[in-house]
């Protein structure tokens, strides 16, 4: 479980840190080599849950390229992937509707910003048509460089701001322990730092899952879009959407400029990187870029509204290692 901190960096230490709590201890299991046999085929569904549950952790790699790489990706990787089944048409993509959520400080952007190395972010996920899909709640933790999701979900006319206030949870339902588990860590974490919400992203992707892999994962995000917004539950039907795949929204470095709208190319994997994926980096001679597309919109937001800058408080509720 993720807990407030007990020292303040502004006035040094005030109390003994405890120690990190056990799940993430688990997460760092991750980079150790007791792991299960390579399956020689592709992997069942019933083998891959397992696998994720075995390895809560992962490792997330993110490159900027241009539109006109996707191709040669696509063919590079066939004999080792296969498509995600909820893409379709041409190009296969679904789309992804994210309402992220930060405190009013925007904490949680400026841990991003100044590279804190244990971080997290709050984000509620559906996908389109809207309405036919669940919501899906994620808190998504960064220990060093190792990314640990805690996912649960909802049915989509359950979502609101009423799950965040005073009065008891009524009406939601599990299936799983793991799922109330998950879910309560995020309504608790919400609270703590009082976030609510702030942007929309959304975008496509086209997704590729490892076919003889523990696990492994290539999506490539295009038509990447926000929209400023206070509320639960509006989905962007209530604003204007941005673009936030142009150039200068692509990279926040001052000594790199895209002269393309750029795709967002993300590898996704455990400690026991494929070969494949490693051949692929090389052969196509790509260079890893963050790319945060929560802060990505706050800084092209910035643009038509100044943003406040983080008080201490806010940043120590971030340290909870």
């Amino acid at each position: 479980m993720i807990d407030a901190p007990l020292k303040s960096r502004a006035n040094g230490p005030t109390a003994q840190l405890p120690d990190p709590p056990e799940w993430v201890a688990e997460a760092a299991k991750v980079s150790r080599p007791s792991a299960p046999k390579r399956p020689r085929s592709s992997t069942t569904p019933e083998q891959k849950q397992q696998l994720r549950e075995a390895y809560p952790g992962r490792y997330e790699l993110k490159y900027v390229i241009p539109p006109s790489l996707v191709p040669r990706i696509r063919e590079y990787i066939r004999p080792y992937c296969e498509l995600d089944p909820h893409c379709a048409g041409d190009p296969p993509e679904y789309v992804i509707t994210t309402l992220q959520l930060d405190s009013p400080g925007l904490s949680l952007h400026y841990a991003k910003l100044w590279d804190f190395v244990d971080r997290f972010k709050l984000r509620v996920r559906t996908y389109e048509p809207i309405g036919r899909s669940p919501v899906f709640l994620e808190v998504k933790a960064k220990f060093r460089s190792t990314v640990v999701k805690y996912r649960s979900h909802i049915p989509f006319e359950t979502w609101g701001a009423h799950l965040f206030g005073d009065e008891v949870i009524r009406g939601v339902h599990f299936k799983e322990s793991k799922d109330a588990e998950n879910f309560f860590q995020f309504v608790r974490l919400t609270k703590q730092i009082g976030a609510r919400p702030v942007m929309l992203i959304r975008y496509a992707r086209e997704s590729y899952f490892g076919t003889n892999d523990h696990y492994s994962r290539v999506t490539l995000d295009r038509k990447l879009q926000y929209q400023q917004t206070y509320s639960w539950d509006s989905w962007g039907k209530e604003g204007r959407w941005r673009s936030l795949d142009k150039t200068l929204d692509q990279t926040r470095r001052h000594d790199q400029e895209y002269n393309f709208s750029g795709v967002v190319l993300e590898l996704k994997t455990l400690s026991d990187v494929p070969s494949w994926m490693s051949n692929l980096v090389r052969d196509l001679n790509l260079g890893r870029q963050g790319h945060c597309k929560f802060s990505n919109a706050i800084w092209a937001e910035s643009i038509f509204r100044a943003t406040p800058w983080t008080p201490e408080y806010e940043i120590d509720y971030l340290r909870y290692l």
